[in-house]
């Protein structure tokens, strides 16, 4: 059943949107309805779409927007503090999954060069896959987060090593200087992508942004996005990486949030398609046929991938749980595998049956990816705190990362040092409140110690580092990370070990908020519903509506948990009383110029309350304001006056300024 391209488009979005549908009805990812997708309409499927050459084309710019938009979001400077996660955890993952899965394939098919281009396959992860989550759930800067985004970055460097020595395993030699030429070529191209970040791009975009034409602009970060990425695949590295890079660049400009805004419609489309053709490559048939190997497959590739990633993590200096959680992020296998099974297929090294049973495996551990990573930090949380993996981990919390406890007494601690923790410890300076501070980043805690920072690096889920913090003695408990799991399990051992501690725990979720309560939080504050209030309460303000009354609807919504707000039952009708009052009511302003008949004359004297209606509210006099003036107060040229009353009472009082207010009738 031959289709054009339009007609192949056409049936993908019309299946995937339907799959789609329904698994958001049984609240699963959207990233499932994509694969199963095309595993219905690919040629292995009911055969919808057997020419997936055109889909897979759109796909692939699908990854390059992606990649694209995640480098926007990072920066040069970030990037490079990320240097431990990407050459030391990226190295050990690589290695040690490599490695692992080469013995064990040896094992199976007694193949040298066969075992060892099958590390190669499962030592990659799927970048588009785990990028995408993790970006969505705002947790690319969480310590799991950038130890995962650094190790993806070296995934993506090894491809091109890859490439080069897989026809060394099929036998037909390898090219040293061939190889030491195209590492040369991607250095250059990357100090030319650091060069350009720095002078080039910016330079070019302000010439784009100076005509004002938003389609130019739009253009001009396609053609740095598409452009750089192709670039980088002409000497040899990915399209993915080049377009990272790219937007790298970007993100060194002021213009990096507009150009994201642009390129999030396009991305978010050919994403979908990207996973659709994945789904498209899976064998239905052989999957059902060869059940019990491909299960086989998978969980040793997810055993093996989470087990090596996890050590890896572990030996950089990432917290156990954090390290956990990273290792279960990335125990799927990569896009780039396929690409690469594809060579080693027409290159001989793997037959016919072993890419079958790789790609219906790796497909499923794309299915099971996202439900990975949604229950990543509850199954690393779980892991961590029981059996010698507990006492493990409590080791080498306490005795790697603080050495020695804090010794303070009515303090505060505060859990995290994102923006919120450091601003409360300024605040806290500035009292000259005694506080300690316990964070994950070890860049930021490096950096804040030789400030003078009383921080310390850890995880606020470990028992014996809230013991070393001297929780016991603290006043105040202050969690200000955005990790759900972690953030519920510290009040839980917080309010375990210290009953008369105040704690105060922030979260993005409502739905967080009561169970917070009932695990012993004393205060739980969740950032949308506050920035809801704060906006809220604004807006009321620029109505009249007097503090006190809008501090009593705030401070109740806060002491009911934000009910009010979730169910929105709020008080309404006391509200909308004060507003019936003084929608009428306005508020102008006039300047007195030289020949007004105010000039040297009283508020008193020219009686303009009793002739129109309106009252002088104030009155600004060379930058000095007059408030409430008396009635006794002089007009002098220059003054601006500031007028309150009804839209007609305004308007008389502004004709009777421009004429004369003594020939101006009272108001009856």
């Amino acid at each position: 059943m031959e289709h054009g391209i339009i007609d192949s488009l056409a049936i993908v979005l019309i299946v995937s949107a339907l799959s789609v549908f329904v698994l958001q009805k049984l609240n699963l990812p959207s990233i499932v309805g994509f694969l199963i997708s095309g595993v219905i309409i690919g040629p292995n499927g009911l055969a919808f779409v057997n020419d997936t050459r055109e889909i897979e084309t759109m796909a692939e710019i699908g990854v390059v927007l992606l990649l694209f938009a995640i480098g926007i979001e990072f920066s040069l400077s970030k990037l490079i503090k990320m240097k431990r996660a990407v050459i030391g955890g990226g190295t050990l993952q690589v290695f040690l999954t490599g490695g692992l899965t080469t013995l064990l394939a040896l094992l199976w098919t007694a193949n040298t060069k066969q075992s060892i281009f099958l590390g190669f396959l499962v030592a990659l992860s799927s970048t588009a896959i785990v990028l995408k989550i993790i970006s969505e759930r705002g947790e690319l800067d969480s310590p799991y987060g950038r130890y995962v985004v650094g190790v993806l970055i070296f995934q993506d460097l090894c491809v091109v090593p890859f490439m080069l020595l897989a026809p060394a395993l099929s036998g037909s030699g390898i090219d040293i200087p061939a190889i030491g030429l195209d590492v040369l070529k991607a250095a250059i191209i990357v100090i030319t992508v650091l060069v350009g970040a720095k002078w080039i791009v910016p330079l070019v975009l302000h010439q784009v942004v100076r005509t004002r034409n938003r389609e130019l602009f739009i253009t001009t970060i396609m053609l740095f996005c598409l452009g750089i990425a192709a670039l980088t695949s002409k000497f040899g590295l990915s399209l993915a990486l080049g377009a990272f890079l790219a937007g790298l660049i970007i993100s060194e400009s002021e213009y990096a949030y507009q150009a994201i805004s642009d390129i999030v419609p396009f991305k978010e489309t050919f994403m979908g398609l990207f996973f659709v053709s994945i789904g498209m490559l899976m064998d239905i048939n052989y999957l059902l046929s060869h059940a019990p190997v491909a299960a086989l497959a998978v969980i040793t590739i997810v055993t093996v991938k989470t087990a090596s990633a996890s050590l890896a993590a572990i030996v950089i200096g990432t917290p156990t749980r954090a390290s956990l959680q990273g290792g279960l992020t990335l125990a799927q296998i990569g896009e780039f595998s396929f690409v690469l099974a594809l060579t080693g297929k027409s290159l001989h090294i793997i037959d016919e049956n072993i890419y079958q049973l790789f790609l219906s495996s790796s497909v499923i551990t794309m299915v099971m990816a996202p439900f990975a990573l949604k229950y990543s930090s509850e199954i690393s949380v779980w892991v961590t705190s029981r059996g010698l993996l507990a006492r493990a981990a409590r080791i080498h919390e306490a005795s790697v990362h603080m050495p020695h406890a804090v010794r303070k007494h009515g303090h505060v601690i505060i859990i995290g040092f994102g923006l919120n923790g450091r601003n409360l410890a300024r605040v806290l300076k500035g009292s000259e409140i005694p506080y300690a501070i316990l964070e994950m980043n070890g860049n930021t805690v490096s950096e804040m110690k030789n400030k003078g920072e009383p921080i310390y690096y850890g995880d606020g889920t470990s028992l014996e580092l809230l013991h070393k913090l001297g929780i016991e003695k603290a006043r105040l408990l202050v969690i200000a990370i955005s990790d759900a799991i972690s953030t519920r399990r510290t009040v839980s051992i917080a309010r375990s070990i210290a009953p008369q501690l105040f704690i105060i725990a922030r979260t993005r979720y409502l739905t967080e908020v009561d169970e917070l309560k009932a695990l012993g939080a004393d205060e739980v504050i969740p950032e949308e519903f506050e920035t809801s209030i704060e906006i809220f309460s604004r807006v009321l303000e620029r109505y009249l509506v007097p503090p006190d009354e809008i501090l009593e609807v705030t401070s109740s919504i806060r002491a009911d948990n934000y009910r009010a707000l979730r169910s929105v039952h709020l008080p309404k009708k006391k509200l909308f009383e004060h507003t019936d009052i003084i929608t009428d009511i306005e508020f102008q302003g006039q300047r007195i110029d030289k020949d007004s008949p105010l000039i040297g004359r009283s508020i008193t004297e020219m009686k303009i309350r009793s002739r129109t209606g309106s009252t002088v509210i104030g009155v600004k006099r060379e930058g000095e304001v007059y408030a409430n003036p008396s009635p006794g107060f002089v007009f002098q040229e220059g003054d601006v006056v500031l007028f309150t009353g009804t839209q007609q009472q305004i308007a008389k009082a502004m004709q009777c300024m421009r004429d004369d207010m003594g020939s101006c009738p009272p108001v009856l």
